[in-house]
């Protein structure tokens, strides 16, 4: 036990610990067994029934997980909306914010999501405006104090990638958030990494918008992600498309609906949100706190292991690290380090990620999580 969190259990639970040591949760981690079933549970509904009559009866569990989301996020329920991806959301509610002109600035961290990145550096080239990278402290985190130096009435957006990809920093993401409401501009995080691993409260980080995907360390299934939009921000938003989910027609036309599930689409993967819907309550029950310590309990023990093998650099950078864990082994590439752990058990050591600004200055690295 660590905690309330009984590792023991989860573990039995959980097919995949049988296989090896998973350090991967950054890319995706392992469902459990009633996730899994609740995915191909539905699909045998599916075949039997009929894909439309199997969704019918599924609306309750998708609510409730909505809920969950929302309770995880400290956000209300109509401002969950589920994605497909959290690009896919970060692109849909990126793409609805008032056109880019001329001269406008977009104002992001140096760890920025690759995906996330090429899509405002598209919108900015389109319209002449400009992407600038937010200085840094000299722990690696972005800099708030630096921000409101940069802040004035040519900024239409602050973005930060609250944990990235390829190392254990973890951002000051309400400090940014101060500065961002302060100045009255959008801000918009990607928590991809930090959903399932650490508290999140969206009102603390002052965010606008807030996305990630289920299958990190939510543990849900690939191709589901949880999409925040705050309250009254949805109505300021402008979205590429709409359907008869996301406006509803009544007998004078299409109504646009105003909370988060502007960017839900009436074609959804059910199966997977089922599958989605165990893991949020599972996550919820246990807590993020407990999970938060199991995690950095973790990752604390790999990064002092790591730093006692020769030839090997642990290098994460931070004053809050996350479970993200970040090292080179001199004389040997990160793909051929990981082709060397799979014979191993260690069939999911990945290497560096494109968050390409953070990963140039420090050199490319081999990225694990610590298993769980």
């Amino acid at each position: 036990m660590t905690g309330t969190l009984d590792v023991a259990r989860l573990r039995d639970e959980t097919p995949g610990c049988a296989s090896g040591a998973h350090f991967n949760h950054a890319g995706a981690s392992l469902p459990n067994a009633a996730t899994v079933a609740a995915v191909t549970g539905h699909l045998r509904h599916e075949a039997l029934h009929g894909a439309m009559e199997a969704a019918a009866g599924a609306g309750g569990t998708i609510a409730a997980a909505r809920a969950d989301a929302a309770v995880l996020l400290g956000a209300a329920a109509d401002e969950v909306a589920f994605t497909t991806s959290g690009s896919a959301g970060f692109g849909l509610a990126f793409a609805a914010l008032p056109k880019l002109r001329a001269g406008d600035r977009i104002l992001v961290g140096r760890q920025e999501w690759g995906g996330n990145l090429a899509t405002m550096r598209a919108a900015a080239d389109r319209a002449g405006a400009g992407v600038e990278e937010i200085p840094c402290r000299d722990d690696g985190s972005v800099d708030p104090d630096a921000l409101a130096a940069m802040i004035d009435d040519r900024v239409r957006l602050v973005s930060l990638t609250w944990l990235p990809a390829n190392g254990g920093l973890v951002n000051d993401a309400a400090a940014v958030g101060r500065v961002a409401r302060g100045a009255g501009v959008p801000y918009f995080v990607d928590a991809g990494q930090a959903l399932g691993q650490m508290p999140v409260d969206v009102g603390a980080i002052g965010c606008d918008v807030l996305a990630g995907a289920g299958r990190k360390y939510l543990r849900g299934p690939r191709g589901t992600a949880l999409l925040y939009v705050r309250s009254g921000f949805a109505e300021r938003l402008d979205p590429a498309f709409l359907d008869v989910q996301s406006a509803p027609w009544s007998g004078t036309g299409p109504a646009r609906r105003t909370d988060a599930r502007l960017f839900e689409m009436a074609e959804t993967p059910v199966a997977l949100l089922l599958g989605l819907a165990v893991a949020l309550s599972q996550a919820r029950s246990i807590g993020a706190d407990a999970i938060r310590q199991r995690i950095r309990h973790l990752a604390d023990g790999l990064r002092a292991q790591l730093a006692g093998i020769a030839g090997v650099t642990v290098r994460d950078l931070g004053t809050e690290r996350s479970g993200l864990v970040s090292f080179t082994l001199d004389g040997m590439e990160a793909q051929d380090l990981r082709e060397r752990l799979a014979p191993k058990g260690c069939a999911s050591a990945r290497t560096a990620c494109p968050t390409r600004r953070s990963t140039w200055r420090r050199g490319g690295s081999a990225r694990s999580s610590a298993p769980r």
